[in-house]
């Protein structure tokens, strides 16, 4: 990234919202889905920062990732894989469960004990789910295709909980209708 450029933060329009994404010279810094509020999506958004980046004109790779983000929360199917993410305030462990959950296929899902087994030891499914909710990179890093066992959705941090998971994996095709029950709020069929 150029060094005018070096560091800063923008919100952006997206079907489920406004998100918002920080960057670095080294890459994304955040991206927060989602909250109440311009305000409350900042100080989520910058608690994965260090400190506060000046709001900015995003750069063109931020632009390209932000167009990534829109395409894919409008239902095309976008790995976002060129997505140059700065994990450099991420845990070692971490950065490995979000290199696996960065390969999980637009409308696919996997367990957090499938991402565990991919990790070389199914006992770490607690440590993925822990590592899904500290995620800093919601969608780009896509917690949101990591569910529980049994097709359950598991948690999820953004705001609405297991709801905008299911919306989330609903606007992915990831979900398959259940013709007896009515969609979740925010999600039709």
């Amino acid at each position: 990234m150029d060094a005018a450029a070096a560091s800063g933060h923008c919100l952006f329009d997206t079907a489920i919202g406004r998100c918002g994404i920080a960057w670095g010279p080294a890459g994304i810094v955040a991206v927060q889905l989602p909250e109440a509020d311009d305000a409350a999506t900042r100080r989520r958004l910058w608690g994965h920062c260090a400190g506060e980046p000046p709001e900015a004109e995003p750069p063109p790779p931020v632009r390209a990732a932000i167009a990534g983000v829109v395409a894919l929360m409008a239902g095309e199917r976008r790995d976002l894989l060129e997505v140059v993410l700065d994990m450099a305030r991420v845990s070692a462990f971490h950065q490995r469960v979000y290199h696996v959950a960065r390969r999980i296929p637009p409308g696919q899902t996997r367990t957090y004990g499938e991402v565990a087994q991919a990790l070389g030891d199914p006992q770490l499914a607690r440590a993925v789910g822990q590592a899904m909710g500290a995620n800093p990179f919601a969608p780009i890093v896509p917690c949101h295709r990591v569910m529980a066992a049994g097709g359950q959705p598991g948690g999820f941090s953004a705001r609405g909980g297991a709801v905008t998971k299911l919306r989330m994996l609903g606007i992915e095709g990831a979900l398959e209708p259940d013709l007896f029950d009515p969609p979740p709020p925010g999600l039709s069929r």
